[in-house]
């Protein structure tokens, strides 16, 4: 069934996979099919073990065959055209990293299958997820948000395998990856509109903290502070009514559209009576209540640059590019 042939200028652990795939393109393997064991490769054809598993392992990575624990290997995909898996591990979905994801996939090219997984701020839906697909992927991109000691549960993983998104924190800083500097960020861009900001009596900080980034709440405390402005942190808008003198610092929609509702409901005005700023720029913020002022990062080209550099193999870390969106919410 598998064929090796010696002095053909072709490794044997390819001639293994190639044999693999002309099996499962002419039909005699197909999905769910048991392949021959490593040792009776090894023993037929007077191959090291090495050489058998490393062929199995490139095409597990590509997720064409699988493994069963006390029963062997499986053909778990049809698909032969994927030379390359990644596991893709997101905090949470929404409309900016949709975009980023969708700008990710189309820089990637069509021969590289990538699967995409929430924690949903979990730690240990993060640890399941990676102690699940150990081994599975050619690289994995891991979205840590705030989760504490993420170095300590993919330690297990090869480091030149993961690439970091969005935060690198401290135990990470080893790994590459394409992140914002959330405090620099917040910091410069609240500096940047500092003259429409000082009309206002005190600025909220929406902060959620297992959500929202450290960084953002560094940034903004060292800008007040050095700016001798009255501020103050809350976890939500939920319970909280505007008043005249208020400047709302807003990472996430949910809290933006309370406040919208609240104002209008109190019969405040926007930029008058109070201020907006929000977090990522989209349509509706551009068009809602004649605009909304965002702080806001490029999320495409975040997608863009991180395919690139699985492509090019980069080892390195990018700061992602962000920037100040002046509308007539302040």
């Amino acid at each position: 069934m598998i064929k090796v042939k010696s002095k053909i200028g072709i490794p044997k652990y390819k001639q293994i996979i190639n044999s693999i795939e002309e099996l499962i393109v002419s039909g005699t393997l197909q999905k769910g099919d048991q392949i021959p064991s490593i040792n009776q490769i090894k023993n037929d054809h007077k191959l090291s073990r090495d050489t058998v598993l490393m062929a199995f392992n490139e095409l597990k990575n590509r997720g064409i065959i699988q493994s069963v624990v006390g029963k062997g290997y499986y053909i778990s995909s049809e698909n032969v055209s994927v030379t390359q898996k990644i596991f893709l591990l997101f905090d949470e979905l929404n409309s900016f990293k949709e975009d980023l994801y969708n700008s990710f996939l189309e820089n990637l090219g069509n021969d590289i299958q990538v699967d995409i997984y929430f924690h949903h701020f979990n730690r240990n839906i993060f640890k399941k997820l990676i102690q699940d697909n150990l081994g599975d992927y050619n690289y994995y991109v891991i979205m840590p948000a705030n989760i504490d000691n993420t170095q300590e549960i993919i330690k297990d993983l090869s480091e030149e395998k993961v690439y970091i998104l969005d935060q690198i924190p401290e135990d990470l800083a080893g790994y590459p990856g394409v992140y914002q500097n959330f405090k620099k960020e917040i910091f410069d861009n609240l500096n940047e509109a500092k003259h429409l900001i000082k009309k206002y009596k005190n600025l909220i900080l929406v902060n959620s903290e297992n959500k929202q980034p450290y960084g953002m709440l560094k940034g903004f405390t060292k800008f007040c502070k050095k700016n001798a402005l009255n501020f103050s942190i809350v976890n939500s808008l939920k319970d909280k009514s505007p008043e005249t003198g208020d400047l709302y610092i807003i990472p996430d929609d949910k809290n933006l559209l309370r406040i919208i509702k609240k104002m209008k409901e109190s019969k405040l005005k926007l930029a008058k009576d109070i201020g907006i700023i929000s977090y990522n720029d989209t349509l509706l913020k551009e068009l809602v209540e004649g605009g909304i002022t965002t702080i806001s990062t490029d999320f495409n080209l975040m997608g863009k640059r991180l395919a690139e550099m699985i492509i090019n193999k980069e080892q390195i870390q990018l700061e992602n590019p962000h920037n100040l969106i002046l509308r007539n919410s302040i």
